[in-house]
Formats: C-alpha cells, structure tokens, sequence
C-alpha cells in the first residue's frame, strides 16, 4: 500500500470532520443522499462529454494505482536486464529467444524479441520510442480525466446548491423550514469542493507520478535491451542503468515539492 495516499485521504477526513465536530456540528448534517446524486452524477456526465468511454474506463481502472506502490520492481527489471546480459555475452543474443516466455511485461518482451530477432539498434529504438509516445499520450489523458472532473465538481456543487435554494423559496411561509433547508442545500456545494481539492485533483497528480516513474523504467528497459545488442559489459551496463533509477527518485521528489508549493 502507498502509505502516504492512505495517510492523506485519512487525514484530510479526520481534520475537516474533526473540526466540524468540534463546532458543534453533526456527520448526519452533511450525509444528503441528493446532493452526492447531483455533484456525482453531474461530474460523471460532464467528464464523459469531454473524453471517450475508453479513456474515462481506463481512469477508473487505474485508481487502485494511487494506494499501491512498485518500487521493487525497477529494481528487479535491472536486476533481469544485467541477467540477460551476462547470458549474451556467453551465449550470444539468440540464446535469449528461451526467456522470452517468462518475461510478463509487454514493452520489454517486445524489445527483448526485436532483439532476437537481429533488429538493428537504431530501429529498436525508432520502434520502441514511438510505443513510449504513445503510451505517454494516453497516460496523460488518464490523469486529464481526474483534472477535468476536479475543474467541473466545484461548479456542480454550486448548481446543486441554487437547486436547492429554488426548493427553499417554495416554503417562504414557514421560516423554521427555510433555515433548514438553505443548510441542507449548501451541501453540495461542499460534496462539489471537497471531491475537486480532495479527491479528484490529489488522484491526476499521483497518476502523473506514477505513469512517469513507469515511464522512466520503460526507458531504462530499452537502453539496456539495446545495449546488450550493441555489447556493453554487463557491469558497466548496471552502472549505466542505475541512473535511471536515481532519476526517477529524483522526479518523484520534484512531483512531491511542487505539490507541497
């Protein structure tokens, strides 16, 4: 689990929830099943409007990224690309062709079999760079559905509230109920701004540093693939390739201090 998403969500929770309580309020005065409809339904279809079925299911698939974490497995991809270099430099590429099955992940096995295959480097790259483009393209319009519904919630919500005002003005006759029911009315609005800052925003800037530490490992797979073509020792091909892990550290430490400004 991705320790700090979990810290976060909880702590935003407790503290705004804390505070109300605090006040005097109640969790019962902001749990209105029609305004969550209003704010939910309405962003949903907003964003659905804006981006296609394919890219709007595909955001959703990815929010369990936010809550889990893979660092390991860069580590263990290097670990693979120096095995197979020392293989290749024993053996020769071709002898590779055997562990082409029981490699899971598609980018690499595909560099792995133009490899094989006697491709010649400048093409793997050609290849392979585009596949990373696109990849990036679709990625980034991923992380644009969690900031277009961040932009619409707010908006909603406020749409929800004048709703509900429009039912308050209906009842003028009796004051007690139009106290109530301007309160009531307010909580979309809240649902609406505490989604966007707290929910929707937070998750598209988590999936950028996700998908570009991905992308930073993919990169990685690809020097090396190519470099065991090309006849690097396998050491100094580990050293070449643990930059990329050091730069990915370091793109995620600016992910996090350009959240925190």
């Amino acid at each position: 689990m991705d320790i700090a998403s979990v810290m976060g969500i909880t702590l935003a929770l407790l503290g705004i929830l804390g505070g109300m309580l605090m006040e005097g309020g109640s969790i019962a005065q902001i749990t209105q099943p029609t305004a969550a409809i209003i704010v939910l339904c309405g962003t949903g279809g907003a964003v659905l409007l804006q981006f296609p079925i394919g890219i709007f299911m595909a955001a959703i698939r990815q929010v369990a990224k936010v809550f889990t974490v893979e660092t390991s497995n860069a580590q263990m991809t290097l670990s693979q690309i120096v095995e197979f270099a020392n293989k290749a430099r024993k053996s020769g590429v071709v002898s590779l062709d055997e562990d082409l099955p029981r490699i899971a992940e598609p980018f690499m096995k595909q560099a792995l079999m133009l490899a094989v295959d006697g491709i010649d480097p400048s093409a793997i790259r050609q290849i392979m760079h585009l596949e990373l483009e696109n990849g990036a393209e679709i990625e980034e319009k991923i992380a644009s559905v969690f900031e277009a519904a961040g932009g619409y919630s707010p908006t909603v919500g406020i749409l929800g509230a004048v709703l509900g005002l429009i039912q308050v003005m209906q009842h003028l006759d009796n004051i007690n109920e139009v106290g109530k029911g301007i309160a009531v009315a307010f909580v979309a609005t809240i649902y609406g701004v505490g989604l966007a800052n707290l929910v929707y925003l937070p998750i598209a800037g988590k999936l950028k540093i996700k998908h570009r530490e991905e992308q930073v490992v993919k990169e990685m797979v690809l020097e090396g693939i190519v470099s065991i073509l090309e006849g690097m020792n396998p050491r100094m091909l580990e050293l070449k390739l643990n930059t990329y892990l050091l730069e990915a550290r370091a793109e995620e430490q600016r992910a996090e201090d350009r959240r925190i400004k």
